[in-house]
């Protein structure tokens, strides 16, 4: 597949090339010796006034020019981006029903139809596509591009990560453009659409890519199309205040966000009370050494909390705390009203088994996207689940694919030791893990472990105060 830079460093010259519509090294115009008009020269001569042909000049015969326009809608549709959705259009964009049905969800596809037919037809201001996974917002993104491409006007239509991957790939010596070109390009497109927002890995280099082509298209008021799964509140605030912009952003809901396939397994229980204000890591009876890991940990997981980036790892034995902290950044995020999964990992797989049911009200597949693609994955206890290899393989394919997402996620263990090499080997990248220092306090409680009374000796685990 030819890369995003060769598209964009061509597309320009086909949009700009009004007489001809043919990029510099397309093959040349073939004969139609079926014309009748021209028995295939391609070319007339006018008729000058007297009635009589001129030979002085020439004119393009109607078939070349219609040959001119057929290529250069392929030349568009080669270097658009769009790929296997080439084939994406507003007729077959089917809404359930038909666009007169009185089912809500259907009234609201076809309201989105509407909304993006009418931006293929004029394309100004920003149009921005929300709805869940399937509710077709990248079908209708697509659709826009292909009829303005279907009418010799550029577009430039990519996903949000993809997008970023072609731009770190600008920086390698033998990419064909460099990244610079590359950037103005995206930022300058006549149309751009970018697909699935939100769901590229938060990184801050990342971020900062996104905000200047976000915000240079603000300001410069271009016309383009957005699609996310998620709410606009859970995007970058930068981004929601820029996308719900009334007076640029047309923003158009397709669907309600369909019921979590986890159902009720992510709820925390009693997990759900555990915060970082009743955190208690000011603790006398500790030793200082102690104290201090516990403090550290405490640190880490509320700045993680505050702006989930990268991995978090809380390494400690039973019962140093480690599951309050985990549990209290999802209850933090879960409070802000953003999207947190919280696992206990021997309950976890037991849910994945538990799909394989007859009886299951959600398949493995679906569950296991879920998890997967979840937007901050709290992972309680890895390395107590049975070490069996199923379950070592189960484990390998999430956490693998979070580390090449670069999605946010927090791991409870006892030790990196007892985990698997693969695992540990992913758990150990210092480019993307915040390493803390294991925890060492050997007694962990949200209230103050009552003082022994004169005479008897302490409990097991305890040290005395300092």
């Amino acid at each position: 597949m030819e890369s995003l830079g060769d598209i964009l460093k061509r597309l320009p010259l086909t949009a700009s090339r009004k007489g001809s519509g043919v990029a510099p090294g397309e093959a040349p115009l073939p004969e139609d010796p079926a014309c009748p008009v021209c028995r295939g020269a391609g070319f007339v001569h006018p008729v000058a006034a007297g009635g009589k042909p001129d030979y002085s000049r020439v004119t393009p015969c109607e078939c070349a020019l219609r040959t001119l326009q057929d290529g250069r809608r392929d030349v568009l549709h080669r270097y658009s981006g769009l790929g296997p959705l080439a084939d994406r259009t507003f007729d077959n964009f089917l809404v359930p029903g038909g666009e007169g049905a009185n089912d809500p969800a259907a009234a609201k596809l076809a309201r989105a139809a509407q909304a993006a037919r009418a931006f293929a037809g004029n394309p100004e201001g920003w149009l921005v596509l929300v709805g869940p996974s399937g509710a077709g917002k990248t079908h209708l993104a697509a659709a826009i591009a292909n009829y303005r491409l279907a009418r010799g006007q550029p577009a430039v239509f990519i996903g949000v990560a993809d997008l970023l991957d072609h731009l770190r790939a600008a920086f390698h010596p033998s990419s064909a453009v460099s990244y610079d070109e590359l950037f103005e390009r995206v930022k300058n497109a006549p149309l751009l659409i970018l697909d699935d927002l939100g769901q590229q890995s938060a990184t801050p280099w990342s971020r900062e890519k996104l905000d200047q082509v976000i915000n240079h298209r603000f300001h410069g008021r271009l016309p383009t199309v957005f699609t996310t799964s998620l709410p606009l509140a859970d995007l970058e605030e930068r981004w929601n205040t820029r996308l719900a912009d009334p007076k640029l952003s047309q923003v158009i809901a397709m669907a309600e966000k369909a019921p979590s396939p986890l159902g009720d397994i992510s709820e925390m229980g009693h997990l759900k009370n555990m915060s970082f204000d009743n955190f208690k890591w000011k603790r006398t009876e500790l030793r200082l050494e102690d104290r201090q890991t516990l403090e550290t940990a405490f640190v880490y997981a509320r700045e993680f909390a505050r702006q989930p980036d990268g991995w978090l790892v809380l390494e400690g034995p039973h019962g140093c705390g480690k599951t309050h902290l985990a549990a209290a950044v999802a209850n933090l995020r879960r409070g802000e009203g953003k999207p947190a999964v919280f696992m206990f990992v021997p309950d976890l797989l037991d849910h994945l088994r538990s799909t394989f049911s007859a009886e299951s009200k959600v398949s493995y597949d679906e569950f296991f996207e879920h998890l997967k693609k979840a937007p901050l994955l709290v992972l309680d206890d890895l390395g107590g689940h049975a070490a069996t290899p199923w379950a070592q393989e189960k484990l390998y394919q999430l956490i693998n694919y979070r580390y090449n997402a670069r999605l946010p996620t927090v791991f409870t263990i006892i030790s990196r030791n007892d985990l698997h090499e693969r695992l540990r080997c992913r758990l150990d990248d210092a480019s993307l893990v915040i390493f803390t220092p294991p925890i060492t306090v050997p007694y962990y409680s949200s209230e103050p472990p009552p003082e022994p009374k004169p005479g008897r000796p302490r409990g097991p685990g305890r040290r005395p105060q300092q």
